[in-house]
């Protein structure tokens, strides 16, 4: 065996992440496609939120990047670790790798090359809709 741990040097932060997320990746599932002629230098992952919301969301961003739609939810394409530190608001889910039900279809496209809605604009988006403090806003507690 050879590594970090064998070496005596501790794990970094971006290790255990990326550890961690191969413990729980989801199997067989379809992931979101990014439209021709587009780009996901950063990769891809998705935000999913229930349709009944999502309507209220999109007015408080300044740039909506790809949405699907599959019925019950709309997915939001943002850069791969958008969730890194941050607890994403229920009843949103943030799903790593963007999978999705087959169902999803593509129901808006940004101009340009770039599939991404910015993550903390929606962030905070959802945030309101859902009467959610920021995270970065809670007190602390000793």
């Amino acid at each position: 065996m050879n590594g970090a741990a064998d070496s005596g040097r501790p794990l970094g932060l971006d290790t255990l992440v990326r550890l961690g997320r191969r413990q729980h990746a989801p199997t067989a599932v379809r992931r979101l496609p990014v439209p021709e002629g587009m780009t996901s230098p950063l990769g891809c992952d998705a935000v999913a939120v229930p349709d009944r919301l999502a309507a209220l969301v999109v007015p408080r961003l300044p740039r909506v990047g790809c949405v699907y739609a599959d019925g019950a939810h709309w997915w939001w394409l943002v850069p791969s670790h958008s969730d890194y530190a941050l607890p994403w608001p229920a009843p949103a889910h943030y799903a790593t790798g963007a999978p999705v039900p087959a169902t999803a279809r593509l129901i808006h496209r940004p101009e340009g090359t770039v599939p991404y809605t910015p993550p903390i604009p929606l962030y905070l988006a959802l945030c309101r809709v859902t009467g959610t403090t920021p995270d970065w806003s809670r007190p602390i507690s000793a």
